[in-house]
């Protein structure tokens, strides 16, 4: 199945798939898309970043448009939305529901949710009503699927915030944790500091050290070292860059220091880690 829903006139796309055909496992391969994938049933394997991630059933998982996905014969049952920024964008939407909102935020670990007994049967419908919808095409056919993808993030977001490690953090501590995400996101090539991002936030390292425990086991500095790390590991896998020009791309005018930050944290140097994906 696949089912798809596109403007041309707004450049945007929405669509609904199983991955039970060939070119819907095409689709993960375009640039600009989001991704959200719910397992019907157990054991869902992909390639995510280059690492197998198998979700459990009812287990629903958020990727951004830098996760790279790869899809091989499917054992499980999975159906998927995907969406350009154009179709659901951060200009027209409340910042925990946006495409850089609590869900998509952050690309070393695509967030995933899984869906408790009470709300299967919700999202099931909402699932179905999006299929519906897909095969109207009038007028509010867009504004209809908007609505209802819009309905699918704000309750994929309170489930995901109620399994916080300490569900009393604050909106505003929330807040500053995802504007410090998205800053990294931003900036990871040039900044490697948490002083660097505490600045630009109007903050102190020390606040954010002390404000990231609540919300995860990743401390500040992880956030950024994750990023860098997974650009890297991208760049050598799927680029044919040399280790000295993908130094300088993140920012590091010695390539000498980038391999060993590398090797600090991955266990080897780019060269074997290359060496190793590849063979």
């Amino acid at each position: 199945m696949q089912l798809q829903y596109s403007s041309l006139k707004d450049e945007d796309l929405f669509i609904m798939t199983d991955f039970s055909c060939a070119p819907s496992k095409d689709i993960l391969n375009q640039e600009g898309l989001f991704k959200m994938i719910w397992s019907q049933t157990d054991g869902a394997s992909f390639l995510i970043d280059n690492y197998e991630v198998t979700l459990n059933k009812d287990e629903i998982l958020f990727c951004t448009p830098l996760n790279i996905i790869r899809i091989g014969q499917l054992q499980a049952s999975v159906v998927s939305l995907v969406f350009n920024k154009e179709f659901f964008c951060i200009q027209t939407h409340d910042d925990q529901v946006s495409c850089q909102g609590f869900l998509f935020f952050g690309s070393s670990e695509p967030q995933r949710i899984l869906l408790p007994a009470a709300q299967q049967k919700e999202f099931d419908s909402i699932f179905s009503m999006i299929k519906e919808d897909m095969q109207i095409n009038d007028p509010l056919q867009g504004e209809m699927l908007r609505s209802l993808l819009k309905r699918l993030l704000i309750k994929s977001t309170r489930l995901a915030t109620a399994s916080l490690p300490e569900p009393i953090i604050s909106s505003t501590q929330l807040n500053v944790i995802r504007e410090y995400n998205m800053l990294v996101e931003k900036h990871f090539r040039e900044l490697h500091t948490v002083k660097d991002y505490a600045a630009l936030l109007f903050k102190s390292p020390k606040t954010l050290s002390n404000l990231f425990p609540k919300y995860s086991d990743k401390s500040p500095l992880m956030v950024i070292n994750d990023r860098i790390l997974l650009e890297a590991k991208r760049l050598l896998v799927y680029s044919d860059k040399t280790t000295a020009d993908i130094a300088i791309e993140l920012g590091y005018k010695d390539p000498g220091h980038f391999s060993k930050f590398f090797k600090k944290h991955i266990g080897m140097t780019p060269l074997v880690f290359r060496k190793n994906k590849l063979s």
